[in-house]
């Protein structure tokens, strides 16, 4: 196994950390002990974002870079008499990578494992076995015989439900793969990007952000936002890898390790096109490789954080990667060494006078 540098180990810590919408706290503690280092002040809001505060100059503006703390995953809704556990999505899933996959309950008692399950193919109609199974008829097994047995362990309905996935350098140790790097790529930037700035200086304030709830409809990106009131953010998440068999150019168009994603369109924003045109022009002065990308669908905290009080200018960020909303996802650490290069070069221009041109461009 490959030895665990200062990143890789934090990185696998904070994959490893356990936290869907709603119950982001194991992953709120794991961000807070590596950002707090670099910090001023950390505050959470109402819903439990963890806002860490590095101050540069007191009187510029307000920077704010936003990855979130929640991953996919599911919630127990009822227990029936043979122990058997009915749940929800909390977040979007495809029916078809969670069949047979292990998963996670954690109870107020530990940690009890589990595999989601269905009924077997060998007894269904030969109709039916050509159709994925719904999400409505899955289970999951815990291997308890009742419904007793199940809630002595500690189980019981609103139990929050974890993908299980092993942190793993792959033989090209560039590749990374793990589950939750949606989006806790984006907390381990926002961290990188504060410890970047550190006996720097800087012309603003900048706020390190691990958001609540993005999965379920960005939610501890509008709370947070509006505690901070910031001048100008940054959304970081994760992208389309479009670098896999039967993908078109016109579908995805990223690949990974050639930089970040720079998005300019989705469901939730359109980009603002001054800040994103200083952010390229910032990336070709200083050699850092970005890429382009839209997506039609789907959205990132930008889109909650620029509709805050009157309108803030931002722009998503994000990395490109492979097998997302699954049980294990896989980047490139080139991408993310860049991201965070951009971004604390931009944050090192973003004076006020240079905010306030952006903000009408």
């Amino acid at each position: 196994m490959t030895k665990l540098d200062e990143t890789l180990s934090m990185l696998k810590d904070l994959t490893d950390a356990k936290g869907v919408p709603g119950n982001e706290k194991e992953a709120r503690d794991v961000m807070k002990k590596y950002i707090e280092p670099f910090s001023d002040e950390i505050t959470t809001d109402g819903l439990g974002s963890l806002i860490a505060k590095k101050v540069g100059d007191e009187n510029g503006p307000k920077i704010m870079v936003a990855g979130h703390l929640d991953e996919v995953g599911f919630m127990i809704t009822q227990i029936d008499d043979k122990g058997f556990l009915r749940f929800q999505t909390v977040g979007g899933w495809w029916s078809q990578v969670m069949l047979a996959q292990r998963v996670t309950v954690v109870t107020n008692k530990g940690d009890v494992t589990g595999v989601i399950g269905s009924k077997p193919p060998h007894i269904l109609p030969a109709e039916a076995r050509k159709k994925p199974v719904d999400i409505k008829d899955m289970f999951i097994d815990i291997g308890a015989s009742s419904r007793e047995e199940a809630t002595e362990w500690g189980v019981r309905p609103g139990d929050m439900v974890v993908p299980y996935f092993e942190f793993t350098v792959m033989n090209n140790e560039k590749m990374l793969l793990a589950k939750a790097w949606d989006n806790r790529i984006g907390c381990a930037i926002a961290i990188d990007v504060l410890k970047g700035l550190k006996g720097e200086n800087h012309p603003n304030i900048v706020y390190g952000v691990g958001t609540v709830q993005e999965e379920v409809g960005l939610r501890g990106a509008r709370t947070s936002a509006t505690q901070i009131q910031p001048d100008i953010a940054f959304g970081v998440d994760v992208g389309i890898a479009g670098d896999t068999p039967g993908i078109s150019e016109k579908e995805a168009q990223s690949k990974m390790g050639q930089g970040p994603q720079i998005i300019l369109y989705d469901a939730s924003m359109v980009s603002h096109k001054g800040l994103r045109d200083f952010v390229t022009n910032v990336a070709d002065e200083s050699n850092i490789p970005y890429q382009f990308d839209s997506i039609a669908g789907g959205g990132t905290d930008s889109g909650a954080i620029h509709l805050t009080s009157n309108g803030v200018p931002a722009l998503s960020i994000t990395i490109a990667t492979r097998y997302i909303h699954s049980h294990a996802a896989m980047l490139h650490r080139d991408d993310y060494e860049n991201a965070v290069k951009l971004i604390t070069e931009v944050i090192k221009r973003l004076d006020r006078d240079t905010v306030n041109t952006i903000t009408f461009d």
